[in-house]
């Protein structure tokens, strides 16, 4: 090997190696420590690339809303989640209330936070403690000015009526509002607190649509059934 060599060629065959592969061979191999650091570096370099993607998106809309205003981000936003519904978020096409429960909850494992999970007779819930976006990105004071993240100053249905309301937030209200238009029934149903600050969103599945409240419909401009 050259001497002006950095790494070796298994040096870089491992560097390049998917980790969960890594991960795979130290369990076949016993190596439990090793399998449990590898599992901790995986969840640190999806957890960048999420942060990373998460912070991206909330300046791109932050800057749509400085130069367009509200309503385009809501148009903008509508447009992007229709290719994503298309692509790697298509609907499975299950409608029973324990499998909506357990696709939620997988999808919410992706921001990798504790989830806590109650189920009562009117309902299933689930909380993010934090949310892993959203919430989140208030906790690292990616909205103050140092670093200036958009706040939507005025009242709208993308913001659930509510007024300073956290620009990455907004594609909350507006997934309810394309549930709603793509099926005429309420999806996950976001249960908050004015004003969007420290605490988490709860996401509801109501067992019976009917116990639905009406409030919910209206602060996204909608009619309840």
């Amino acid at each position: 090997m050259s001497k002006k060599r950095i790494f070796t060629d298994e040096e870089l065959k491992v560097m390049g190696t998917p980790t969960l592969d890594l991960i795979k061979k130290a369990v076949d191999a016993g190596d439990k420590e090793k399998a449990k650091m590898l599992a901790e570096r995986l969840q640190s370099e999806i957890g960048h690339l999420h942060d990373g993607y998460m912070v991206w998106v909330s300046g791109l809309l932050s800057y749509i809303y400085r130069k367009l205003g509200v309503d385009a981000v809501e148009e903008a936003e509508r447009e992007a989640h229709g290719i994503e519904g298309r692509s790697v978020f298509k609907p499975s096409g299950k409608t029973d209330l324990r499998s909506r429960a357990e696709e939620l909850a997988s999808g919410l494992r992706g921001h990798m936070q504790p989830i806590v999970i109650k189920e009562d007779d009117e309902k299933i819930t689930l909380t993010m403690k934090p949310c892993g976006s959203g919430e989140r990105l208030i906790q690292m004071g990616l909205y103050e000015p140092e670093f200036g993240l958009a706040k939507v100053k005025e009242r709208h249905p993308a913001t659930w009526g509510m007024k300073d309301f956290p620009i990455y937030c907004c594609h909350c209200p507006i997934m309810e509002m394309l549930a709603i238009e793509a099926t005429g029934k309420m999806g996950a149903a976001h249960i908050v607190s004015e004003p969007m600050k420290f605490g988490e969103c709860h996401f509801a599945l109501y067992k019976d649509p009917k116990d639905i409240p009406e409030e919910y419909y209206k602060r996204i401009g909608k009619t309840k059934p």
